[in-house]
């Protein structure tokens, strides 16, 4: 690693960290997380992995403040608002600069990068579901049972949602193979769909069965905030694992993701 790419690396990633505050896409935290996390990627992986982090963080950050009329009755639900804050920032982008520093430490495997590409994809996919998904005008229903529930609520799904997984992923894995030698245009369309699709199904399960999901007495409605509602009011544990958060939720999905299309490169290589 040359020591000018690591110094590019700590200008874009402060950069980048700066922009994403000043559109009020992060919060301090998260601008600071995402400079650091953007030096990694960058000064380790190059041009190649900048971008491809750069098309989640700039595509996610555009939707979140899209239609931000018709989504904000639904800011009870979501345990943090749409300024990501470092704990956001590292899971969705934690694996990639992971994955970036084990390609560092081997430059000739090719698995880190597929891998890369699957975990940006899940949790590109995953912004798209959740950003577009809640714009349906067909009611969701939950991942596991199919049951209708609420607007926002974890674990519910609506086929805007799918198919806008579907395009989140397929963005990533497009950008990809543009920038790569590797992989040719129809594999990173099919990488990206799939791992995205793959890794926001699970998060979708995660979300409807297992993640920790509070109740507001006063508002008598369900939330992830704990251990306040954005009303003020203690937040009790309704139902699933009280340690399994959404940040969690994400990092969990786009290591499926990341394994995803691993074994889809692993098949077709």
């Amino acid at each position: 690693m040359q020591v000018t790419q690591l110094f590019l690396g700590m200008l874009f990633g402060g950069g980048a960290g700066f922009a994403a505050w000043r559109m009020n896409g992060l919060s301090v935290s998260g601008a600071w997380a995402a400079a650091i996390m953007g030096a990694v990627i960058f000064g380790l992986g190059g041009v190649s992995w900048a971008l491809v982090t750069l098309t989640f963080f700039i595509s996610s950050t555009l939707l979140s403040r899209m239609f931000t009329r018709r989504k904000n009755n639904l800011g009870e639900k979501f345990a943090k608002g749409s300024r990501r804050d470092w704990g956001q920032v590292l899971a969705n982008g934690g694996l990639g600069m992971i994955l970036v520093m084990v390609q560092a430490a081997f430059p000739t495997q090719t698995w880190p990068w597929m891998a890369f590409i699957g975990a940006m994809a899940t949790v590109n996919a995953d912004t798209w579901a959740t950003e577009i998904g809640v714009l349906s005008r067909s009611a969701p229903r939950l991942a596991t049972t199919g049951k209708v529930v609420e607007r926002g609520t974890s674990g519910g799904v609506t086929v805007l949602g799918i198919a806008a997984t579907i395009a989140g992923g397929a963005l990533v894995g497009l950008v990809a193979s543009v920038l790569s030698h590797e992989v040719e245009y129809q594999l990173g369309l099919a990488v990206g769909a799939l791992a995205g699709l793959a890794g926001s199904s699970l998060d979708s399960v995660l979300g409807a069965r297992f993640q920790a999901i509070y109740y507001c007495p006063k508002d008598n409605t369900e939330t992830e905030q704990h251990p306040l509602h954005r009303c003020g009011t203690p937040t009790t544990l309704l139902r699933g694992w009280r340690w399994l958060n959404n940040d969690k939720v994400n990092f969990i999905s786009s290591f499926f993701g990341a394994v995803v299309a691993m074994s889809i490169w692993q098949l077709l290589e």
